[in-house]
């Protein structure tokens, strides 16, 4: 059971790093690599989730609330099984 905790986690810490590197623009290629592998290892559940969960409309902007979704998922299987 700790190591499927340790992976929700793990997976929890590869969301917020993709969300803080959305907040850059792209350079470089070890910024571009770790993008990459961060998107990778994240996008097969937030793919589907966008799909189905419309961005919200600030005005000019749109907050995209699927990694919310994940994030709150995650930690509420991680109190399930890791309590």
């Amino acid at each position: 059971m700790q190591i499927i905790c340790g992976l929700l986690t793990a997976f929890l810490v590869l969301i917020f790093v993709r969300i803080v590197l959305s907040w850059f623009p792209p350079g470089g290629q070890l910024f571009e690599s770790i993008q990459r592998f961060v998107f990778a290892a994240t996008e097969w559940l937030m793919g589907p989730l966008r799909r189905v969960l419309p961005p919200v409309r600030l005005g000019a902007m749109a907050l995209d609330l699927s990694p919310l979704v994940v994030v709150l998922g995650v930690i509420v299987l991680q109190n399930v099984l890791c309590s």
